[in-house]
C-alpha cells in the first residue's frame, strides 16, 4: 500500500473514532458548558453538567455507531468468507459451508454499505478521484437525509392528533417512524452519491485546501443550524419537551452512576440532533473504509463480470485473426525448401490429382 493511501485510511480512522466520541461532546459542550451573562458580561462554566456532558456524548456516539451498522448491512470481508455471523460466534457448526458463504457474498453485495463501498472503490481505483475528497462529498450529500432525520419524529409527534395516540406515547412513536425513515434512508443514500458524488467530491477537495479541519467542520456547522431550527420549532409549536426526559437513555445510566448528575432540560433536542446527524456520518465514513480495500471479484456484481466477459469476446477474434493469417502464408513458406524440395503433403497432394489432369 501506498505511503499516500494509508496515511488517507489512517485519517478516516481517526474521523470515525472522533465522530462518536468527540463531536457529540465538543457539541453539547459547546452548547451548555458556557453560561454567559450579557447583561453583566460575565462567562461561567456549568460544571454540573460536565457529567452529563461526557456520558450523553459518548453514549449517543456508540448508538450511532450501532445504528450505521446495523441499518447499513455492515459486515467485515472475514467474517462474510466464513459464513457469517453465526459460525463466526459459534452459533452453527457450518463454519465455511459454501452455501453460507454464497448467501453471506450476496446479503453484502445487496446492502446499502455493500452498494457504497463498490460506488467508493470505482471513485477512487478507476476515476482517480482522491480518497478524503470522495469520502468529503458523501458527507455533504448526506446532509439532505439528516434533515429527514430530524424532521421526522418532529412531525410525527406533533402532526398526529391526541386523541389518537396519548402525549405520554408520543415520543415513542415518534422514534419508530425514526427508524423507519433512517432504514428509508441508507437505502436511497448509495443511489444519490451514484449521480452527484463526482461534483460534490470536487467541491469537497476545494474545501480541504482551505482547510484541513475541512471533515468535521460541516459536520459541527451542521449541528448548531440543526439544533437551532429544532429548537426554534419546538418554542413555536408550544411543545413540552420536559416530559420525554425522564425516558433518555443518559438519564437512566446518569442516574444509576452519577445520581447527582444535572441534566439539560433541553436534553432531548440535543438527542434528536445526535441520532440525526451521527448515524448517516459514520455510515458514509464505514463505506469509504471498505471502499479504499482492494476488492474481492464477487463485490464487482454480475454488472462486471458481463462487461469483462464481453471485453474477452471481442478480443478473441485478434487471436483466431492472427493465427488465420499465419496458416494463409504457411502453404506458401512450405511450397519449396531449403534445399528445393517439395514438402510431402504438398507432393502428395499433386500425386492425387495428376490422373485427372491426364485423363484427356
Amino acid at each position: 500500500m501506498k505511503a499516500g493511501g494509508l496515511y488517507q485510511r489512517v485519517v478516516l480512522y481517526t474521523v470515525v473514532v472522533l465522530q462518536v466520541t468527540l463531536v457529540p461532546i465538543v457539541g453539547f459542550s459547546l452548547t451548555y458548558l458556557l453560561d454567559v451573562d450579557r447583561e453583566n458580561f460575565t462567562v461561567a462554566v456549568r460544571t454540573e453538567l460536565v457529567y452529563w456532558i461526557i456520558v450523553a456524548g459518548l453514549i449517543y456516539g456508540l448508538v450511532s455507531l450501532i445504528l450505521a451498522m446495523f441499518f447499513g448491512g455492515f459486515r467485515p470481508l472475514r467474517v462474510v468468507n466464513r459464513g457469517g455471523w453465526a459460525p463466526v460466534l459459534g452459533l452453527s457448526r457450518r463454519k465455511g459451508d459454501p452455501e453460507l458463504i454464497d448467501r453471506a457474498r450476496m446479503t453484502l453485495q445487496g446492502s446499502p454499505y455493500g452498494k457504497m463501498v463498490g460506488l467508493v472503490n470505482r471513485k477512487v481505483s478507476v476515476d482517480g478521484f482522491d480518497l478524503i475528497s470522495v469520502h468529503g462529498g458523501l458527507q455533504l450529500l448526506a446532509v439532505p437525509m439528516q434533515v429527514i432525520l430530524i424532521a421526522t419524529p418532529l412531525i410525527i409527534m406533533e402532526g398526529i392528533p391526541e386523541h389518537v395516540v396519548k402525549p405520554d406515547r408520543a415520543f415513542e412513536l415518534g422514534m419508530a417512524g425514526y427508524m423507519i425513515a433512517l432504514w428509508i434512508a441508507v437505502r436511497i443514500q448509495p443511489t444519490i452519491s451514484s449521480w452527484l458524488v463526482g461534483y460534490a467530491a470536487m467541491f469537497r477537495s476545494v474545501l480541504w485546501k482551505i482547510s484541513r479541519f475541512s471533515w468535521v467542520l460541516p459536520i459541527l456547522l451542521f449541528w448548531f443550524i440543526a439544533r437551532t431550527f429544532l429548537a426554534a420549532s419546538l418554542n413555536w409549536l408550544d411543545v413540552d419537551i420536559a416530559q420525554w426526559n425522564e425516558v433518555q437513555l443518559e438519564a437512566v445510566v446518569l442516574n444509576v452512576i452519577f445520581p447527582n448528575a444535572v441534566v439539560p432540560d433541553t436534553a432531548v433536542i440535543d438527542f434528536l440532533v445526535a441520532i440525526s446527524v451521527l448515524p448517516m456520518a459514520t455510515f458514509t465514513t464505514l463505506s469509504v473504509l471498505g471502499g479504499s480495500n482492494d476488492m474481492p471479484i464477487w463485490m464487482e456484481g454480475q454488472d462486471s463480470s458481463l462487461e469483462n466477459l464481453q471485453m474477452d469476446l471481442i478480443e478473441a477474434p485478434d487471436t483466431d485473426v492472427e493465427t488465420d493469417g499465419s496458416d494463409e502464408d504457411s502453404p506458401e513458406q512450405d511450397l519449396t525448401r531449403s534445399d528445393g524440395g517439395v514438402d510431402e503433403s504438398e507432393e502428395g497432394s499433386r500425386m492425387i490429382d495428376l490422373p485427372y489432369l491426364f485423363d484427356d
